[in-house]
């Protein structure tokens, strides 16, 4: 679903900077060989979450939700010298295709690959976390930002991918649409705990930009 045109979409890409070439390697790669390439977050959003990134300036950041590693590259290239980005995902086919991009940039050093359910190792990872993108499965989003929350220092952000799920939100809701149901829940909650403050922005499918108090 385009929420603006496809030639004004273009124009914006055009005019943002410029996609860095082991990033280009990456999404052709990806729609060549993987399933569902639509996931990519794709030039226009990696210039953002890189620039995000790079004004937050990160000693570690959390990403639930790997997928080929497009983001993650993305979001490294704020970390300061000597931060971690922990990355996890619950596909194993798609590990080392993931490494051989992280090995392929400078932050190879810097990137933690976790495989598994990310509700079980977030609890493990004891550390504190000045910024986390979560993009995995929809259905555990609240359940994953109650997890972060008290593992952020006031300041820490939160971004959220797929807010706006294709414009469903704002459709009527089908009986079996749980994914629907809870990403309509989660928007709530992020505009009314008062632990955060939040943002939607209407970037591709919507992401939203939480700032811990």
């Amino acid at each position: 679903m385009h929420f603006i045109s496809e030639e004004l979409e273009n124009y914006v890409a055009q005019h943002s900077q410029v996609e860095p070439e082991l990033l280009v390697k990456l999404n052709k790669e990806t729609h060549q060989k993987i399933l569902q390439p639509r996931m990519l977050s794709g030039h226009f959003q990696g210039r953002v979450l890189s620039m995000l990134s790079k004004l937050i300036r990160p000693q570690a950041i959390l990403e639930i939700g790997t997928y080929t590693g497009y983001a993650t590259l993305c979001l490294a290239e704020g970390l300061q010298p000597g931060g971690t980005l922990d990355t996890i995902d619950v596909n194993e086919e798609l590990v080392d295709f993931q490494k051989k991009y992280f090995d392929a940039s400078i932050y190879k050093t810097q990137i933690i690959q976790h495989l598994g359910n990310a509700i079980d190792i977030i609890p493990k990872l004891n550390k504190q976390f000045d910024l986390v993108f979560i993009d995995a499965d929809k259905e555990n989003y609240i359940h994953y930002f109650n997890l972060v929350v008290p593992m952020m220092p006031s300041g820490g952000i939160i971004l959220s991918d797929n807010v706006l799920w294709s414009g469903k939100v704002l459709e009527e809701l089908k009986p079996n649409d749980k994914s629907t149901k809870i990403l309509t829940t989660y928007n709530k909650l992020l505009n009314e705990d008062d632990r955060v403050e939040t943002v939607l922005l209407p970037i591709r499918d919507g992401l939203t930009v939480t700032r811990v108090k």
